[in-house]
């Protein structure tokens, strides 16, 4: 799916980064969602390397990096540590700043990576998303039916492990094709490679801690920032689709003004999965953004 990229791993303390490189020009981070890897981008990648040097990585617990267990107050599946993972294989790459292209819980470590360091981050687009805090803090029915499994997946181990382990495939099927243009969007051979990794009980137990961090230690750190007016200085293109949740139930061009100082976007005619299900229209989006010039 990613002819002429390299595969290249970045160390951590606990195993290492996985990623695929290639392009040329300024250097373009790109971010998965949940149960993803970094496959979700081979629709957009190829096109986005005739203009940058692509990054496309896999999460901490997810794809082919490293999947720690989860320790007692999650911080090692923050998205404080996630976003150092992130920064440590930039690093290691050669490129002290960069621009990100974000989905899901990719922008959430996204978020994090342009509130932690600034310095390091030009540019980003987030993809179907509003601030992990703003979520939590406005869930109401319709927001927990249809995000079901942010409530799920943050339940103590072992049982959502136990029980997603019994038929991860299932579970993908059934979330993932619930939503808005069902399966058809996934690729056979993006498809195989999300069900690889999640049939790894390694996997699943690093999806769970990533959501406990989120509604744990993450608000800790998002909350502070708050009381601190601490916010995004980059600017930051926000992109979600017409069909999807965080329309029904979000203002996301209104929650990301308030996190950040250069916010434009608008929603697309399309559902959760952006990159798969309209990667054109992402292009066409995303490129004039990330390249002004």
């Amino acid at each position: 799916m990613f002819e002429g990229f390299t595969v290249k791993h970045a160390p951590i303390a606990e195993g290492h980064i996985h990623a695929v490189v290639g392009g040329w020009g300024p250097p373009l981070l790109l971010l998965h969602g949940h149960p993803q890897t970094h496959a979700m981008w081979h629709k957009v990648a190829p096109q986005l390397a005739q203009r940058f040097t692509v990054v496309a990585s896999d999460l901490r617990g997810y794809g082919d990096s490293a999947k720690p267990e989860g320790s007692e107050d999650h911080s090692n599946y923050s998205k404080r540590t996630m976003a150092l993972d992130q920064l440590r294989l930039m690093e290691q790459l050669g490129f002290s700043t960069f621009s990100v292209l974000a989905h899901d819980r990719g922008a959430r470590v996204a978020h994090r990576l342009a509130l932690d360091h600034p310095e390091r981050v030009s540019r980003m687009v987030l993809l179907d998303i509003a601030p992990t805090l703003a979520m939590y803090e406005q869930t109401n029915m319709a927001f927990a039916r249809a995000y079901f499994h942010w409530f799920f997946l943050i339940q103590p181990r072992p049982y959502p492990e136990t029980l997603l382990a019994a038929n991860v495939e299932f579970h993908m099927r059934s979330m993932m094709g619930g939503r808005h243009a069902g399966l058809a969007p996934f690729t056979a051979e993006a498809w195989a490679e999300y069900v690889r990794c999640g049939r790894n009980p390694a996997t699943i137990h690093g999806w769970c801690e990533d959501y406990r961090a989120a509604a744990t230690i993450d608000l800790e750190h998002d909350r502070a920032d708050r009381d601190r007016g601490h916010s995004l200085g980059c600017p930051i293109l926000v992109l979600w689709g017409r069909h999807g949740v965080i329309e029904r139930c979000f203002s996301p061009l209104d929650e990301w003004r308030r996190v950040g100082r250069d916010v434009r976007g608008r929603a697309l005619d399309c559902g959760h999965y952006i990159a798969e299900e309209a990667p054109q229209t992402l292009l066409d989006e995303a490129l004039p953004f990330l390249d002004p010039a």
